[in-house]
């Protein structure tokens, strides 16, 4: 039970990598909230583990400063908080991508980082205490061709992370980052282009243990990073790839 006591949110956490970390969250003890744009994803996520479904588009200022005001509300604090939501474009030349799917990647992927510390680092650095995680990817450490303004967003999320990490410090704020090759989850057809055993194939050749991130692993990485096992690490992107980036 190592997040005994703690409350926690989770953006995206209705399916994939975000609903591996809900169910660890709530399996160590945590309270969680399960914020997701899909509201159906949200109340069956949060009926499972005991949660509070939220829904919310992270890229909308208005939609974060209500998801944080409702978790004050409940619980009068915000220990931990997991920016996982996250979406990609699907691979093509990076001067072929329209305009409008570019902001919509930044939005969410960059910007929902930016509106959650606006309206929940305040209440932390208040408590003197908290945990971000934000989930970044391989993606920003070791590009993928064709997928370039996706990688970009993650290589901003990573320095993004860096960068809190300072600044928050002081004020008893931890931020760290997870970095997972593709998984099990709704994006990763779009990260290949198409889902078949030749492009599935071709992916795994460039992970050295030979399989995709799942939403447990994503968890455990989380359930410890977010807990006081951690308290010495902050500023830190942890890749869980198995071994993609070596």
């Amino acid at each position: 039970m190592r997040l005994e006591g703690k409350t926690a949110i989770v953006t995206g956490a209705g399916s994939g990598f975000g609903a591996g970390i809900t169910r660890r969250f709530a399996a160590e003890g945590a309270q969680v909230m399960v914020a997701d744009i899909d509201a159906g994803a949200a109340a069956d996520m949060a009926e499972e583990v005991g949660g509070v479904a939220h829904v919310a588009d992270v890229a909308e200022a208005g939609a974060i400063e209500a998801m944080a005001e409702t978790a004050l509300g409940l619980w009068g604090r915000v220990d931990i908080l997991v920016n996982n939501a996250g979406i990609t474009h699907l691979p093509q030349p990076l001067e072929d991508l329209p305009e409008d799917e570019f902001d919509r990647v930044f939005a969410v992927n960059a910007k929902s980082v930016f509106l959650t510390a606006k309206y929940l680092v305040p209440p932390m650095k208040a408590a003197g205490a908290g945990a971000i995680l934000n989930i970044a990817s391989t993606a920003g450490l070791s590009p993928r061709p064709r997928l370039n303004w996706y990688n970009a967003s993650k290589g901003w999320m990573i320095t993004a992370t860096k960068a809190m990490a300072v600044e928050l410090a002081p004020h008893g704020v931890r931020v760290n980052a997870l970095a997972p090759v593709a998984g099990e989850t709704p994006l990763l057809g779009r990260f290949m282009g198409a889902d078949t055993p030749e492009m599935r194939a071709k992916f795994l050749a460039t992970i050295p243990l030979g399989r995709f991130s799942t939403p447990e692993d994503m968890g455990s990485a989380a359930c410890f990073l977010c807990s006081d096992e951690a308290a010495m690490i902050t500023g830190a992107v942890l890749e869980v790839d198995g071994g993609r980036c070596i």
